[in-house]
This record gives structure tokens, sequence and C-alpha cells, in this order.
């Protein structure tokens, strides 16, 4: 493949039966890509005219156990992307999808290579949902280098790339080299049919089932990409001003951290670290704020679920996706990453005045589940779907 779009497939011009796609992802856990494929193909299966199927490279992780029926899940019995591809190029030579989707960069790469080692005719879209060159920024030249060479190196063999905010389309550009034509920026399929749903249910905590004070909630991994040690100085400011409590969800590897941080500042009383929890939009939906610290992140998914729930909201200004979301501010206030002060009044001041929670509401109808699918299912035909990106 080289730098031009095949020809556009046509749905039904196939006279052997429907439009055959096949989606590709590596399941690591219960993280948001995960998440938002497995929305994806929900979606895309509850379509006439196709025939689908999943594979995976791993199948660790909670999304799995909702593949619907008419998805033909196919493991490739591998543990990681480049042992995948001998088994990704038997599948495409016995198989030969119209189109093959594939989350994540190095799942995409392999992609590549087993489609010029199978030699078969099937268009490549890869989805990339990070600001890669911000979650790399403090890593070393060379670490940096090695990281995005083979991208620049394989990238012009993709049919398309999709990027999930106008921010991750145009870091693709830079670091790929690709024109800006082959980058379609496609927003998340975040807000499924059971979300609200989902959000009715009960959640066994306290402060939530019995709240006599506001609770500000985070969510996500406890890495440093999340900063909730700057969430954390943050409440404490607030605290002085008004009577209110904390909550993070999520695990990860700076628990410890957190909890001594938690400690030092003498917050145990009212902050809780209750751990990753699979019903997310039951706790979310019961928040009065919540609160996105994040370093880096590329559209993310649990701002845009509390707004689509709405839960008033504060969010650092990082590359790439809060500003999107928030409408540069409109929707709720942005901060700088980092900035301690700036978010304790952010979340004074929205605590004080939120937003209607309908309006928040309609600020995420680009999220809707339905029309992501409806755009992806274009981009992989070869049809005009999504946004060009703005390099």
């Amino acid at each position: 493949m080289g730098q031009q779009d095949p020809v556009p497939l046509q749905q039904g011009a196939d006279p052997r039966g429907p439009l055959h796609l096949a989606v590709l992802l590596s399941f690591s856990g219960a993280g948001g890509v995960e998440r938002m494929v497995m929305n994806l193909v929900r979606e895309l299966a509850a379509m006439p005219g196709l025939r689908l199927d999943l594979l995976s490279i791993r199948a660790d992780g909670p999304h799995l156990t909702a593949i619907p029926a008419n998805v033909r899940w196919l493991p490739l019995q591998a543990g990681h992307t480049l042992t995948a591809i001998p088994a990704l190029v038997r599948y495409l030579c016995r198989e030969k999808p119209q189109a093959l989707l594939v989350a994540k960069d190095r799942a995409g790469r392999a992609a590549l290579m087993a489609r010029q080692l199978a030699g078969v005719d099937c268009r490549v879209v890869i989805r990339l949902g990070t600001n890669l060159s911000a979650a790399l920024k403090n890593r070393s030249g060379i670490r940096r280098w090695w990281r995005t060479l083979p991208m620049r190196w394989l990238y012009p063999l993709v049919d398309r790339v999709v990027a999930v905010s106008d921010g991750v389309a145009r870091d693709t550009v830079a670091i790929t080299g690709l024109p800006a034509a082959r980058v379609t920026v496609i927003r998340n399929p975040v807000i499924t049919p059971g979300l609200l749903a989902q959000a009715q249910a009960p959640v066994a905590h306290p402060w939530l089932n019995l709240k006599t004070v506001p609770v500000i909630m985070g969510a996500g991994r406890l890495s440093d990409q999340k900063d909730f040690l700057t969430l954390l100085e943050a409440f404490a400011q607030v605290r002085r001003q008004r009577d209110c409590r904390l909550m993070i969800l999520g695990e990860g590897g700076l628990r410890a951290a957190l909890e001594q941080r938690v400690a030092a500042l003498g917050l145990d009383a009212v902050v809780s670290l209750p751990g990753f929890q699979a019903d997310l939009p039951a706790w979310l939906q019961k928040a009065d704020l919540f609160v996105l610290s994040s370093r880096w992140e590329g559209s993310p998914n649990v701002l845009t679920e509390a707004l689509a729930l709405g839960v008033p909201v504060v969010a650092t200004a990082c590359p790439s996706g809060p500003d999107e979301v928030l409408a540069q501010g409109r929707f709720g206030p942005l901060v700088p990453v980092g900035d301690v002060g700036r978010l304790a009044q952010a979340m004074l001041d929205t605590l004080a005045q939120p937003l209607p929670g309908a309006e928040l509401q309609q600020a995420v109808q680009a999220y809707r589940a339905d029309r992501s699918a409806r755009e992806y299912l274009a981009v992989l035909q070869g049809l005009p779907g999504g946004r060009s990106c703005a390099a």
C-alpha cells in the first residue's frame, strides 16, 4: 500500500456476502482502550450487513466477557505483538477481510507487516488514543527516537489513522510525517445505551449513600500520568475553606506514595482510595465534582463520562483532549498541569457555582457510541467519515 487510499469498499459490493471487517486488539487489562474498542465492537455488531471478527493478541481483563454473540472471537495465541505476526498472516490469507481496524500503535505496526507478508488486499486502519510526544516527554532522546522511528518507517503503509482527538491527530502527523489528510479524528464511543442505566446502580460506600458534605472524585490508574499527588495537594487547600471529601478510584504502582501523602497531610478521615471499580458510572454519577489532574491524555474518557452524567468537572489543560471535551473551558475550568493553587481555586469555584447538568450532558453528544461507530464504519470502507486533521 502506498500513500493513496485504495478504491472505497462499498457495503454489499462483495458477491460472497456481507462486508467482512476485523478488529485487532491486545487485551492487557481493564484499560480505557479495551473499553472503548469493545463499545465500538458492540455498536458495529448491531449494524446490518456486517460480518465481524475480533482478533486478540492477549486475553487479559474483564472486557472479553461481553463479546456479542454475532462477533467471532479469534485469539491469536500470542503474548506479544511481534509473535502474533505469523498467526495474523495466516488469518489474513485464510479469511481475507476487506478491512482491519487495529487499536494501539504496536499492534498497528504488526498488522502492517503481516499484510505485507500475506500479500492480501485488506484496508488497514490504526486507532491511536494517546498523545505520544507528551507521554515520552521525560524519556531520554534515545528512547524517544527508538519508540517513534518504527512509526516513521511503517506508517506510510497505513490506509488511514484514526486519532481520538485533534491533539492526538496533530501529534501523529508530527511524529510519523504522514500528510494531515491521512489522519482522521473520530471521537471515542463513550456514551453507550447502558451508561445511564449503569449510573443508577447502588454503590457500597457510606460517603455516597449517606452524603453529608460534597464528594470530589478522581479516577484512573494510580500512576505519574494521572498526577493524583497534585490533586491531593489541591484538595488540602480546598479543605481549608470548605468541608468536603475526596475519593480517588483506581489501582496502580503509586498507591503507597498516595497513602503516605494522605497521612502526611492529615487527610485520612476525608480521603478514600477504594481501588478499581468496574461499575465506574455508578460512582461517578454520585459525585458532586469530578477532577481530571492528568499530565497527559489522548481523549479522557472518564471526563467525558462525568459530563454525560451531568457531573460538574475541572481538568488540567494537558495534551491532549480536555480542552476539546470542555470546549476550551466553556463546560468546566481548565488549569495548568501541576498548578496546585489554580486547581484548588477552580475546584472551589465549581463547587460554589456548578453548571446545570443538562448543559453538561449536551456538551458531549459527539461522543455517542452510535455516532462514533458510523464514522468508523465509513473510514473502514474508505468513505468520508470523522473530521480531517487540522495540522
